[in-house]
């Protein structure tokens, strides 16, 4: 991988989106970082339900192959960020992947 120092005038690379009220819950990394690419596809490519709302389809096989992640750990992950109310899951039929709906933290507390 080639790198360079930053100037006030380098441009980022393609980043994810992290709010920074996630850094201080008490879930691990890969919970985290799936947050962050989770959102990161809602805000691409997100689709629209009846309410206007936007969810993503994305299996746990995608998952972990995005993440580079076995399936029970996205799993676990998973379960964490929906524990902490940061996604909401809508079970669809047999076979058919999950609505996963991207919630976003409130407004971080000052004090943080």
């Amino acid at each position: 991988m080639e790198v360079e120092f930053m100037t006030a005038d380098t441009p980022l690379p393609p980043c994810m989106p992290l709010p920074r009220a996630m850094l201080r819950l008490p879930i691990s990394s890969t919970a985290k970082v799936m947050y962050a690419r989770m959102l990161d596809i809602v805000f691409v490519s997100g689709i629209e339900d009846t309410n206007g709302i936007l969810f993503i389809h994305f299996p746990i096989v995608e998952l972990a192959a995005a993440l580079a992640r076995s399936t029970m750990t996205v799993k676990r992950s998973l379960n964490e960020l929906e524990d902490a109310g940061l996604i909401l899951r809508v079970r669809q039929g047999f076979g058919e992947p999950n609505k996963i709906y991207v919630l976003i933290p409130k407004k971080e507390d000052s004090r943080l």
